[in-house]
């Protein structure tokens, strides 16, 4: 672990000290990708959160704002509706996603505008019936 900087060294020549020393100790020798190019990335210059993006690419993690996320549930959820088993489910779909979508119209979420107004449920399951004649 690094000590604390000494009071009256300033920060560069503390720095550089701790460097040469792990230098001597061989710390540097075996790092993984030593000797490697780097990774050819996004501009640093261009976009200032590009570790982040990088970072959360490799763990697999993604992150749309609240009301992207909703847009987006209510385009699965509307193709779920199309697919369901009966009636019933697709109605069940389309009310709770109404609920969700007239949550956020009370609260709005951080984001960009949501541009969602409540499905009519009624219309939905006359679509459904149309796609599944029985």
């Amino acid at each position: 672990m690094t000590e604390r900087k000494p009071p009256g060294v300033n920060f560069e020549s503390w720095i550089d000290k701790q460097i040469r020393e792990a230098e001597q100790r061989g710390e540097f020798t075996s790092l993984p990708g030593s000797g490697k190019p780097l990774p050819d990335g996004p501009d640093p210059t261009a976009d200032e959160n590009w570790w982040i993006k990088q970072k959360m690419a490799r763990e697999g993690l993604s992150y749309l704002s609240p009301t992207l996320a909703l847009r987006k549930e209510a385009e699965d959820t509307l193709a779920a509706a199309a697919a369901a088993p009966s009636e019933r489910v697709a109605r069940t779909l389309v009310t709770e996603l109404n609920e969700k979508i007239r949550e956020a119209l009370r609260t709005p979420p951080p984001g960009p505008p949501l541009g969602l107004t409540p499905y009519d449920v009624d219309e939905v399951a006359r679509d459904w019936r149309e796609r599944h004649p029985a």
